[in-house]
């Protein structure tokens, strides 16, 4: 499952999204899902004070130390799901969050901690998949997740994004959404954004 997961969320399209959502991490950050390291090589140190993050594979986290030691910089990394993240209430300025939600088994309880451990006025960076808004496609999604879910390592295809960090009392702007080029269309609507925790 890990090597899985580092091919479908590495492919060209996906790594291009992803250039447009995690250089703007700055200040303290907190990477949801770190597993893997690909983020890594989008973030600019110049703008980070220090790196943290949480993944449940032990696996990815090896592959995730390694990319911190390409990259040069110190991180605090530790197994653990984001239903409970392992770190205190307003410690970070920045949380960043990328094809992640939908395999958590809480998503509400995800949003929740990810407030939580946000400082007053921090940002939630995002890049997810999620519900399609073409009826059509979505019919589809719903009829597909059930084996999706057993295929892809508990990953959703019918959950809400925007709407989702909105319920959870954050302030949504969003960045761009659209279906991914050359992939499914029921595996692939995306969006991504800025979402921000009320607050200076």
């Amino acid at each position: 499952m890990p090597q899985l997961i580092r091919c479908a969320c590495g492919t060209g399209q996906v790594m291009k999204r992803r250039s447009y959502v995690v250089p703007r991490a700055q200040g303290d950050v907190f990477e949801l899902g770190c597993g893997g390291g690909i983020n890594h090589q989008f973030y600019d140190a110049a703008s980070i004070t220090s790196y943290a993050g949480i993944d449940p594979h032990e696996g990815l986290l090896d592959a995730a130390r390694a990319a911190a030691r390409d990259k040069g910089w110190p991180a605090t990394l530790k197994q653990g799901v984001g239903e409970d993240i392992p770190f205190p209430d307003r410690s970070f300025d920045t949380v960043v969050c990328t094809f992640t939600l939908c395999s958590v088994e809480d998503q509400g309880q995800v949003l929740s901690e990810m407030l939580r451990i946000l400082r007053p006025g921090g940002q939630a960076l995002f890049l997810e998949h999620g519900r399609a808004p073409d009826a059509d496609v979505a019919r589809w999604q719903d009829r597909i997740e059930p084996v999706w879910k057993r295929l892809a390592g508990g990953c959703h295809l019918t959950r809400p994004i925007g709407s989702a960090f909105r319920g959870a009392g954050f302030e949504v702007e969003p960045l761009g959404q659209g279906y991914m080029p050359k992939a499914p269309r029921f595996a692939m609507w995306n969006e991504w954004g800025v979402a921000r925790k009320p607050g200076i």
